[in-house]
């Protein structure tokens, strides 16, 4: 990445700060990384306390990954919270990947990825249709002791606007940059807190605009009000 050694500063003062500013992260494992891959594929378009109740709501419901891969699209939507084109995609790559899944191993797991190098196993991950980079980084962090920093989209927007990484810089660029900066056994604190500092700042974000709004809409109903006495004195 260009400028790097400007933003490696940056990055090492930004995780400083985040871990003095943010409780400690409890890490996440998997067993299986279908798992992973399926709490990814909800996580990367969902906040990540959305993505925990509606992980919590889908392993309530379903016996199994199996169970879910031949659901009916309208249970898993309902479950993910609500009928948006957003859980229709996930929806759709979550019973695309479990269904590849079964037609190469026979079964809903991928234990067998465990068993190759982490590079190979990578490539698999890659090559199920569907998967986004997220995914792939999420699952290789948390369940193949891989060195990655799944980034979401919030995540890369909060990066690029408080000028830590390039701004042309895209998202295998900073995935990749960030991974040099960050040691291995450190990957999932640094993501944890990334993340959340950057959906912190998008509810803040939110909260303002809505703040905002109303004073404007004050304003206008105050301005309405004196229309109205003006029009009744002529």
């Amino acid at each position: 990445m260009k400028n790097s050694k400007e933003y490696t500063k940056k990055v090492q003062r930004l995780y400083r700060s985040l871990k003095r500013k943010h409780p400690k992260v409890q890490e996440a494992t998997y067993e299986d990384p279908a798992d992973a891959l399926v709490y990814a594929t909800i996580s990367e378009n969902m906040s990540k306390s959305q993505a925990d109740a509606a992980i919590k709501r889908l392993g309530d419901y379903f016996i199994d990954l199996n169970d879910l891969r031949v659901s009916r699209t309208e249970e898993i939507v309902e479950l993910l919270g609500e009928d948006t084109p957003v859980t229709q995609q996930i929806d759709s790559t979550i019973t695309r990947a479990l269904g590849d899944i079964f037609n190469a191993y026979h079964r809903v797991s991928l234990e067998a990825l465990k068993k190759m190098g982490k590079r190979p196993a990578r490539g698999v991950l890659e090559k199920m249709d569907g998967i986004s980079r997220f995914a792939v980084d999420y699952c290789m962090l948390t369940a193949l002791e891989g060195h990655a920093i799944p980034l979401t989209k919030r995540m890369i927007e909060y990066l690029r606007s408080n000028e830590l990484v390039h701004p042309g810089a895209d998202e295998q660029e900073i995935g990749g940059f960030l991974a040099k900066q960050i040691a291995a056994k450190n990957g999932y604190e640094f993501y944890g807190l990334l993340r959340r500092e950057s959906e912190a700042r998008g509810r803040r974000k939110k909260k303002k605009t809505t703040t905002v709004r109303k004073k404007k809409s004050k304003k206008t109903t105050k301005t309405k009000k004196k229309t109205k006495k003006a029009r009744s004195k002529t």
